[in-house]
């Protein structure tokens, strides 16, 4: 039969009749049109006696039940959209259900585990990934296909958590005999999605630009990776979790500092060529602690740069910074002590242990809601892209990719930021009275 209407990834899922296929999928490339269609045909040539399709939420199934529609229409098939229908009405299930003269039926069903039970025929999960429990889904829906009927798997990414990463692992494993397709984002534009989008050929670099455009709009590199690049990101091994940093971040939080009113504290984590220097200050109100500046450097010679940050330790407010002196960074952090003052100026050398202590008081900060930031892209990039690794020798180790928007190098200066906060406010300076009167005090005693 020749597919006209569709893609050659899509084309190739029609052409495979295994009983069970599993598609690894980016978003919105026409997954669940085609697998409507792929349904609807099934039907009228009864090769299913009822197709059962759930997916995450009531919409999706509405769009699903829309696209069989048009398909009916298409094969000028004699159909009837019987809306909703009872399943079950002691536990409350229901269906969308299109009904085919042959007896055919077409049932789309909320997530509902339950809605499987005591059904045979074909089944469809969509976006499995992201069905409230999977688990129950899958022990429910399973037996459905036990005669022999097809079961198709389709989603996007959600972590490496859930059952449907688990299924990818073992059929790549060679441990489950399923079909699996793979279809991210530059695989689809590739074979001509974008073309199908502008409804005309399109250029390699529309092409490239239009990929471009989708993904500096998806807010995050973890959202482009799962939802576009069937990479599943593991987010239990990001030191701090989008979620936590998200609860820190707050709106209009910079200041210049000639609005602060109260002591302020510096981290400086020290770049030149790969790395940027950036250069963290944190206004201090009682526990609580503001992002009012932060200064990214980009390759700028050690000169400049001191000026830059000798300018804002001469201010009246001031108390105390704790600065990267590690390797390159020891010089600058020498300067500044012998300008500013060594009680006023630390030099931190990172360590293992040392950036160890330091993370940690970081993502401590952000657990109490002690620390507040920006709301910037680059800046929740950088802070999500530590992770905490455990080596052969189990020691713990502290480390990001290097990339275009950095090495972490925000994180650690935030993190020596709260640590110049937490550990005094400037140079202590003691008066006492003389030795010999203070000996009297104690004497006879």
């Amino acid at each position: 039969m020749s597919y006209k209407h569709f893609l050659p990834y899509q084309i190739r899922w029609l052409n495979d009749n295994s009983k069970i296929k599993i598609w690894e999928k980016s978003r919105r490339i026409g997954a669940t049109y085609v697998q409507s269609f792929e349904d609807v045909q099934d039907c009228l040539n009864k090769k299913v006696p009822a197709v059962w399709f759930s997916s995450a939420d009531e919409s999706a199934a509405k769009e699903y039940i829309d696209y069989c529609e048009m398909w009916v229409r298409y094969f000028h098939a004699i159909a009837k959209n019987k809306g909703v229908e009872v399943i079950d009405n002691d536990k409350d299930i229901k269906a969308l259900v299109i009904e085919f003269k042959n007896g055919t039926k077409i049932h789309a069903l909320s997530s509902n585990p339950k809605g499987f039970r005591s059904k045979g025929g074909k089944v469809v999960l969509d976006e499995f990934a992201f069905h409230n429990n999977p688990e129950e889904l899958w022990k429910a829906a399973r037996p459905c296909v036990t005669w022999g009927y097809p079961l198709r798997i389709l989603s996007t990414h959600n972590g490496q958590n859930c059952l449907y990463y688990k299924f990818i692992e073992q059929v790549n494993k060679g441990q489950l005999n399923w079909s699996l397709h793979k279809t991210p984002i530059q695989v689809a534009v590739s074979e001509g999605l974008v073309d199908k989008i502008y409804q005309r050929q399109t250029s390699k670099e529309e092409q490239e630009a239009w990929m471009q455009n989708e993904k500096d709009n998806c807010f995050d590199e973890y959202t482009w990776l799962q939802e576009y690049c069937c990479i599943a990101v593991d987010e239990a091994c990001a030191f701090l979790p989008y979620e936590l940093i998200s609860t820190c971040e707050m709106d209009d939080v910079l200041k210049p500092l000639s609005e602060l009113q109260h002591d302020f504290y510096v981290g400086v984590d020290i770049g030149r060529k790969k790395d940027l220097t950036v250069i963290w200050v944190l206004e201090k109100l009682e526990n609580i602690k503001y992002t009012r500046l932060v200064i990214e450097l980009n390759k700028m010679p050690f000169q400049k740069q001191e000026e830059i940050l000798h300018e804002i330790l001469s201010h009246k407010l001031f108390r105390r910074d704790c600065q990267d002196s590690t390797g390159i960074g020891m010089q600058m952090a020498e300067n500044a002590q012998i300008k500013f003052g060594k009680f006023r100026v630390e030099g931190v050398t990172f360590t293992n242990r040392v950036k160890e202590d330091l993370a940690y008081r970081l993502r401590t900060e952000f657990e109490n809601k002690t620390v507040f930031i920006p709301k910037s892209h680059d800046i929740r990039e950088d802070l999500h892209s530590v992770r905490r690794i455990t080596t052969a020798s189990h020691n713990i180790r502290f480390d990001a990719d290097h990339s275009e928007n950095g090495h972490a190098d925000r994180f650690w200066a935030l993190a020596l930021a709260l640590h110049a906060a937490d550990n005094g406010s400037g140079q202590i300076n003691i008066s006492t009275r003389k030795r010999y009167e203070t000996l009297k005090l104690v004497e006879g005693f």
